[in-house]
């Protein structure tokens, strides 16, 4: 049997932070509870609540919910209407395919002055002859009625035959709670030989025959293959034996003699640029992924980031220095930028005049003795020496020709 714990509402309140005391809208579908119990005392804010495909047979703890304005318990094993007069805020409620045959107890939800929608599709008392008219005389505040907008014509030809329609509806409910009786027999005494005639099978054997063989829709028969469902789920997920196991591949980050592999087991994006004095890797990590998921870890002969568990690792043809490498993530694209300046730069000279750590990057170039001799300063302000040695000689007027 599963049991509504606290750690199951913290679970599905995801959306409010986990704070279970001011949660307005809770979904409980699909976990095979059997009855209802704890919300009404730790939920009390709640407008929504979600129970749909449970196995729960009663309704009852609901009446502190004060705020609740939509119940939705299709699919379960919900009998007879009860215990809802105190839900005053109540406007729909779903109890599509249950097994509810009483249909005159849908009488107690004349108080719940604010029900406009119910749903009992799929419920034995919708086969009842009269049930549309006697459930729209019986809930004078309903607007729709399985999904059907009630009209005003309706409503008056219901009144019309209220009396003869609810004097049907018992006769039909005690023929019902007959057969229901009868079933419920029936069918504890087909399920007493089927554990007979199955105790000496194995587990697979008997859910094989299970499944196979025709069964009753009641609520005695859910209950059972949902155990037979659950029992099925457990087997799948039992671990294998160690014989059997398929082992799981560790990445190989080293080989033998201590070289370092590059591996990308996270299948991540990357730019690796090798400058003369350092190395840049750039990461294309997710977006979205939150910085403590991810870590690095630099060594003198290899840079690794572990993404989620996956490996990225990539080996370094020099060493680098491990103070100086920086690591940065931008906030915009999530891609990570790591700097990793060079132990030993090939091709790159220390300014040791100068206190700050700066390169400069030059060639070997070989120089020719013209080239020697150019080097040192240039003074640009006597390239053109304006003082000759030698005296121009004068200039004779008289070979000069008359302006005309």
């Amino acid at each position: 049997m599963v049991r509504i714990t606290e750690k199951l509402i913290r679970k599905r309140s995801e959306h409010n932070e986990l704070i279970i005391g001011t949660l307005e809208e809770l979904s409980l579908h699909q976990e095979d509870i059997e009855k209802i119990e704890h919300i009404g005392n730790w939920c009390r804010d709640l407008k929504i609540l979600l129970m749909q495909s449970n196995l729960v047979s009663r309704l009852e703890n609901l009446n502190k919910l004060k705020k609740l304005e939509y119940l939705n318990l299709a699919i379960n094993n919900i009998e007879r209407i009860e215990n809802l007069e105190a839900l005053e805020s109540l406007n729909k409620l779903d109890l599509t395919l249950n097994f509810i045959g009483e249909l005159t107890t849908v009488e107690t939800l004349r108080d719940n002055y604010n029900l406009r929608e119910l749903f009992l599709t799929g419920n034995p008392c919708t086969d009842f002859e009269g049930y549309r008219d006697y459930v729209i005389c019986a809930l004078p505040q309903l607007e729709s009625l399985d999904g059907q907008e009630i009209s005003r014509t309706d409503r008056l030809k219901a009144l019309r035959n209220f009396k003869t329609n609810r004097g049907r509806i018992v006769q039909l409910e005690s023929q019902y709670q007959i057969t229901r009786d009868e079933q419920k027999v029936r069918v504890a005494e087909t399920i007493q030989q089927q554990e007979e005639s199955i105790k000496d099978l194995t587990e697979d054997e008997r859910s094989t025959q299970f499944w196979q063989q025709k069964s009753e829709h009641c609520p005695e028969m859910r209950v059972l293959m949902s155990q037979y469902s659950k029992r099925g789920k457990d087997r799948s997920n039992v671990s294998l034996d160690d014989a059997t196991r398929v082992p799981k591949r560790d990445p190989v980050l080293f080989a033998p003699c201590g070289r370092p592999y590059s591996l990308n087991a996270a299948k991540l994006k990357f730019n690796f640029v090798d400058e003369d004095d350092r190395y840049e890797l750039t990461l294309h990590v997710y977006k979205f992924l939150d910085t403590s998921l991810i870590e690095v870890d630099a060594q003198p002969s290899y840079i690794r980031v572990t993404v989620k568990g996956k490996i990225f690792q990539l080996a370094l043809k020099e060493e680098i220095q491990l103070d100086a490498s920086t690591c940065q993530r931008s906030s915009i694209t999530g891609h990570m930028l790591i700097v990793m300046p060079k132990l030993n730069p090939a091709n790159v000279k220390f300014d040791k005049n100068k206190g700050d750590q700066k390169f400069e990057a030059y060639k070997d170039i070989p120089k020719n003795d013209k080239q020697k001799e150019l080097n040192g300063t240039v003074d640009y302000r006597n390239i053109v020496n304006q003082k000759t040695d030698k005296a121009s000689p004068p200039i004779d007027e008289d070979e000069i020709p008359d302006l005309i």
